[in-house]
């Protein structure tokens, strides 16, 4: 939904990713419901090169950058923009005036 589409829909390959971002306090871990996890890579900061400038479909203050990878590439998130407290509170508060 963060990222304008419809919810996810619980499917045997949807999981929860826990990921860590900056808080007011501190670090905070937050999980986060996606479709599917397809692979889980280190990546050397010498394989990301800087994000695209268009045709990702993305926000582009959400894309850390992107990677080769085999005969591919992958987009990075910037998970800090991406799940930004302020903004999670607000999206909290609108999903409470709905109910």
């Amino acid at each position: 939904q963060r990222f304008g589409r419809a919810p996810t829909t619980l499917q045997p390959r949807t999981c929860i990713v826990i990921v860590e971002i900056e808080g007011e306090d501190g670090p905070l871990a937050v999980g986060v419901l996606v479709d599917a996890v397809n692979a889980v890579l280190d990546l050397e900061a010498a394989q990301i090169e800087p994000p695209p400038s268009f045709g990702t479909g993305l926000r582009q203050e959400f894309i850390r950058g992107m990677a080769r990878i085999d005969n591919g590439f992958i987009i990075l998130l910037d998970v800090g923009h991406v799940l930004s407290v302020d903004d999670m509170a607000g999206l909290a508060q609108v999903a409470s005036a709905r109910d």
